[in-house]
């Protein structure tokens, strides 16, 4: 007897019932999101654009970011951001990408060194030149292209080509959920980012699964019940352990967040938006009413197998 019970053995309720909801809702999003990245765009970081970052640690307390922004405002470098993280001290310099190659970037540098000189301790010292950032962004974009057909290649073999698309859709669904929640958010988009697109990728890919192999086992075992019914007790089944796993990911995701620092900030808030919001609700109102639709369970022997549980 188990001492936790998340979700009782005997629920019972009706999923598919909201995919004339749900789908509707997912579509409207997605071209939301489209739009959003044709017309309002990435913020491009380092990685992908090209330029100088710069960590930088006042060592008289309080750094003062006014002073410092009229300083290398005089240097006539082009687009300069502050920002203050982690502490009042801690101050993150980005420099946009300077005409001339490598020695302008390296030229930069030296010149926010001599214009803050030895009042601040320099931490960290990022320079991207135009050819690596792009050649950056091209494997980033490939990577994730490679990893969805992967997907979709095995789980053809692992299931049938209807499990394979619906989860295809499903990831495709939720890369671009997320891209439009960082074009609108103007999160960085670095190769931080890629990474957290790739894991949400992993995490979402294996709630689907989860979900997938119950309903395949449901398949062989109930011949006359109507996939609807299927899918819904197969969901169920499964929900203890899709809310174990949410809430887990989700504080250790939240911790990472307040607690991260700004290195790591891109990353935790695309990881928060595409495994909390956007992972688990794809996993129940997308893959799996999506079988309905693709023809799942069509052709079965309804004359024998088991009755309804």
């Amino acid at each position: 007897m188990r001492l936790l019970r998340i979700v009782p053995d005997d629920t019972k309720f009706d999923f598919m019932r909201f995919r004339r909801v749900s789908f509707p809702i997912s579509a409207a999003l997605s071209i939301v999101a489209i739009a959003l990245y044709f017309f309002h765009g990435l913020n491009f970081g380092i990685d992908f654009k090209g330029g100088t970052l710069m960590e930088v640690q006042s060592k008289s307390g309080p750094a003062d970011i006014a002073k410092m922004r009229t300083a290398l405002g005089a240097l006539g470098l082009g687009e300069v951001q502050l920002q203050q993280f982690g502490g009042p001290e801690n101050v993150l310099i980005r420099v946009a990408e300077q005409p001339g190659g490598e020695t302008a970037q390296q030229g930069a540098v030296q010149k926010i060194r001599g214009a803050l000189g030895n009042e601040v301790e320099y931490r960290r010292v990022e320079v991207v030149g135009p050819r690596v950032s792009g050649e950056l962004l091209s494997y980033g974009v490939i990577g994730l292209m490679l990893a969805i057909m992967g997907i979709f290649i095995y789980l053809w073999f692992r299931f049938e080509w209807q499990f394979a698309l619906g989860a295809m859709i499903a990831n495709v669904h939720d890369l671009v959920l997320t891209i439009g929640f960082m074009s609108l958010a103007q999160i960085d988009f670095d190769l931080t980012s890629i990474a957290a697109l790739l894991t949400i990728l992993g995490y979402s890919l294996n709630d689907t699964v989860v979900i997938y192999d119950r309903i395949r086992e449901m398949l062989r075992r109930y011949k006359k019940m109507t996939i609807a019914d299927l899918l819904n007790i197969s969901v169920n089944s499964t929900l203890s352990r899709s809310i174990i796993t949410h809430v887990t990911v989700t504080l250790a995701l939240l911790a990472l967040l307040l607690f991260g620092g700004q290195a790591i900030h891109s990353f935790t808030a695309t990881m928060m938006f595409g495994v909390v919001l956007v992972g688990t609700y794809t996993s129940i109102f997308i893959a799996a009413p999506i079988l309905i639709y693709l023809g799942v369970g069509i052709g079965r022997d309804t004359a024998a197998g088991a009755d309804k549980p």
